[in-house]
């Protein structure tokens, strides 16, 4: 089982089309195809399903594909370590949504400034699944707040370390309709809009406005501050962001804000990590 096969089956599970996938690669199809069949044979399962002309990924390839994964990016991160970081390596790097929108787009400028060889791969989401990538090994290091029950034994038993970043203060936005609710006893609106289950900005505007202990409250998950916002200028929910999006937001007149605590943005990496291209983001972190 060699690299190659291993990148080829990657893009071709990301295309799921042998002439997509031949086309990123720069190789003839029928190379592609045989490559596939060849690492197919090699493993002793099929990898994808074929239906005519369509493909898909088997229940086998979907589990192969994460250790082929973290097989190249153990590849590559042996050889930024044994060269020193002289080839720039790769940083795989995770974010919540509100820090890659207020936080990361200075920081992520002068670290490419300062390192223009190292490849920043960025991939947003909840903090819980950006967790466990980390600890998975799909992700180098990744920007989360740490649920509220999570404590330091909880990161130390997925093998875990973590530094506090940045502390934000988190804020209920209200739509214009909830202007003579000066604390969250007030609220009359029983719908709040926020990401997915996982997202520990979710779990303080959940415990703060009571949703477990009523039927009368409803979640609609978004994608994205922008779609929440403009639901709660519309009247139809209240959200919970930190101040520091809201400041870099076009939120309409009109809308309130309650306070909503505050949680701290940490960064965190497996603890034996250690790269050139992560002890440089630590250094520059140092400097903010």
């Amino acid at each position: 089982m060699d690299s190659e096969s291993l990148k080829i089956f990657r893009v071709v599970a990301a295309e799921l089309s042998v002439t997509q996938a031949a086309a990123r690669l720069g190789r003839a199809p029928s190379n592609v195809t045989t490559r596939i069949q060849q690492l197919e044979a090699e493993v002793g399962v099929e990898l994808f399903v074929r239906t005519g002309k369509r493909m898909s990924m088997s229940t086998a390839g979907e589990r192969f594909l994460g250790y082929a994964q973290r097989w190249l990016a153990l590849e590559e991160e042996a050889r930024h370590v044994v060269t020193g970081g002289v080839d720039g390596g790769v940083l795989r790097m995770g974010s919540m949504e509100s820090t890659a929108a207020s936080r990361l787009p200075a920081l992520l400028a002068a670290y490419h400034v300062g390192h223009p060889r190292t490849r920043l791969d960025v991939k947003t989401g909840t903090s819980r699944s950006l967790l466990e990538q980390v600890h998975g090994g799909r992700l180098d290091c990744a920007f989360v707040a740490l649920p509220p029950a999570f404590d330091a034994a909880g990161l130390h038993d997925m093998g875990l370390s973590a530094k506090t970043m940045w502390r934000e203060e988190l804020l209920l936005l209200l739509p214009a309709s909830e202007s003579a609710a000066h604390r969250v006893a007030d609220v009359r609106t029983r719908s709040l809009a926020a990401f997915t289950q996982g997202c520990t900005y979710r779990t303080i505007a959940e415990d703060r406005l009571a949703v477990g202990d009523s039927t009368e409250w409803k979640v609609q998950e978004m994608g994205s501050y922008h779609a929440m916002i403009a639901c709660v200028a519309a009247g139809a929910c209240v959200t919970i962001l930190p101040r520091s999006v809201l400041d870099l937001a076009k939120v309409p007149p009109g809308l309130t804000t309650l306070p909503a605590g505050h949680a701290n943005t940490c960064l965190v990496w497996r603890t034996e990590y250690d790269v050139p291209a992560f002890r440089n983001l630590l250094r520059l972190l140092k400097k903010k």
